[in-house]
């Protein structure tokens, strides 16, 4: 029997809804995401950023492995609480942290992600204007020129492949899905076809023993760097882990999204850190350099047919990746925060119109507004993930009323102080606080890679704590919660 007329305006709307899941999301379609997710230029220069610590190719291969260990028994939790419920992120949070207290995560998740996606978006219109370039030498006279700190040919990329990825949303999250399952598989052709060219330039060797450090560490210190890099891995996507639940609400079984994180992350994310290594090493042996990125190196290629097909791959991925990581979210957290006014639609506008207010180029090309800023706002992602996760799987033993996460009424179980629960976000602050001491004192520096698992553990024992203290009304164990039936068994995958 629907409750429906119960719903508050202020916490509903359809986008929202449980009902409005599709089912169709199935291991291949999250395989894909997962595909999606990594490969992009951000997560090639992630995976050439691991040198930094000490380390030699093979231990950056390794490291790369664990950190996509770590997410896939994280992401197996917030992926199958997504299923079961039915409901985005920002919905899901209200259980912790009040009907009207779920905006605090949404606005720090919206916040993080406007900024990736316009730092995204530029950087795939770097490689467009690269093929620009050298399809239409004539193009360079609008290279020259400059405003607001981009060229005109670099705003015209910009804008094409923002108004694209916003078409792509505004159609919904089935052709999301469909782009993702053309997006994920399409970047192997560059990505191989990249590590083939390099490998043949650097005359088929390289060296897995290499270190490029000026020193090569200790023992301890090679120790500690493989664990720092595997946590920098595992922070890579700290944000999409978070809203995972976006996206499994739609799967049709747990077994679905167990299996579609199991090829997403434990073989495909393992398999793609082993050819970032292997590309880097190779730009080591003909550049005498590791460092430089995917725009560098597929600037080079002197191929035209080679260079077009792997920018336009390039470009294919890095919107996809985009979309489902940075578009996503904050369309519904926006949603979340004004339900009676935001939909899909006019959410989903204004994230695309923010991300090219905020200049995205001008902050990629300042590390310290990127570090401060967005790595300050990111610290809190940890604590955030180990709230949300204590609540629902120790406190509430995964039991949601899912129909009280949409009322405003005083005597709702996720009403809490008009709205806001206190112990989320006494938590939140602890949890946050360590985070960011680990980020940005120097004294700390070493502790960097481990302020995001640093913020789950002391957000979520934290939240725990306080809740043993002075507990937070949950169901009893014979109490009714909103079901939804799962059919018995999961339909062959379908990629469209």
């Amino acid at each position: 029997m629907s409750r429906a007329p119960e719903r508050s305006a202020r916490l509903y709307n359809k986008d929202l809804a449980p009902e409005s899941a599709t089912r169709t999301w199935k291991t291949l379609n999250l395989f894909n995401w997962w595909m999606a997710g990594w490969h992009s230029m951000a997560g090639y220069t992630m995976a050439i950023g691991l040198f930094a610590f000490g380390l030699s190719g093979w231990q950056a291969m390794i490291a790369f492995i664990l950190g996509a260990v770590i997410l896939y028994y994280l992401n197996n939790l917030t992926g199958v609480a997504g299923q079961r419920e039915r409901v985005p992120f920002p919905v899901f949070a209200r259980a912790a942290f009040g009907v009207f207290g779920a905006n605090i995560p949404a606005v720090l998740r919206a916040v993080v992600a406007v900024f990736w996606y316009g730092i995204q978006t530029y950087l795939a219109s770097a490689a467009v204007m690269i093929l620009a370039l050298k399809i239409a030498p004539g193009t360079a006279v609008l290279a020259d020129d400059s405003f607001l700190g981009l060229s005109t040919l670099g705003w015209i990329c910009f804008l094409v492949l923002s108004l694209l990825q916003w078409a792509v949303l505004l159609s919904g999250l089935e052709t999301v899905r469909r782009l993702t399952d053309f997006a994920g598989p399409t970047i192997w052709i560059a990505v191989f076809a990249l590590a083939v060219w390099m490998l043949a330039r650097a005359g088929w060797t390289i060296d897995l023993s290499l270190v490029t450090t000026a020193e090569v560490p200790s023992g301890a210190r090679q120790v500690l760097g493989v664990a720092s890099a595997a946590f920098i891995v595992a922070a890579y996507m700290a944000g999409p882990s978070l809203n995972f639940a976006d996206f499994t609400r739609n799967a049709p079984t747990e077994q679905s999204v167990r299996r579609g994180n199991a090829l997403g992350l434990l073989i495909n994310a393992s398999l793609f850190g082993i050819v970032s290594v292997i590309i880097a090493l190779s730009a080591h042996e003909v550049y005498g350099d590791e460092t430089r990125d995917l725009v560098e190196l597929v600037g080079a290629i002197d191929n035209v047919t080679v260079l077009l097909v792997t920018i336009i791959a390039v470009s294919v991925a890095t919107a996809g990746v985009n979309i489902i990581c940075n578009f996503v979210a904050p369309v519904y957290d926006l949603i979340n925060i004004r339900p009676e006014w935001f939909t899909f639609r006019r959410a989903g506008t204004l994230v695309a119109v923010l991300a090219v207010v905020v200049t995205p180029w001008n902050l990629f090309s300042n590390p310290v507004i990127v570090n401060q800023l967005i790595g300050g706002i990111g610290a809190f992602m940890g604590p955030l993930f180990g709230i949300i996760t204590v609540d629902y799987y120790l406190l509430r033993r995964k039991r949601l009323d899912t129909e009280s996460l949409f009322s405003d009424r005083p005597e709702g179980i996720y009403y809490y102080r008009r709205g806001y629960n206190p112990r989320a976000i006494a938590a939140l602050v602890v949890g946050g606080c360590i985070s960011l001491l680990l980020t940005f004192v120097p004294a700390w520096s070493d502790a960097v890679p481990f302020a995001w698992p640093a913020g789950i553990l002391v957000g979520g024992l934290a939240y725990a704590l306080l809740n043993a203290t002075a507990p937070s009304p949950v169901l009893p164990d014979d109490a009714p919660t909103a079901q939804h039936a799962d059919p018995p068994a999961e339909e062959p995958a379908t990629a469209g």
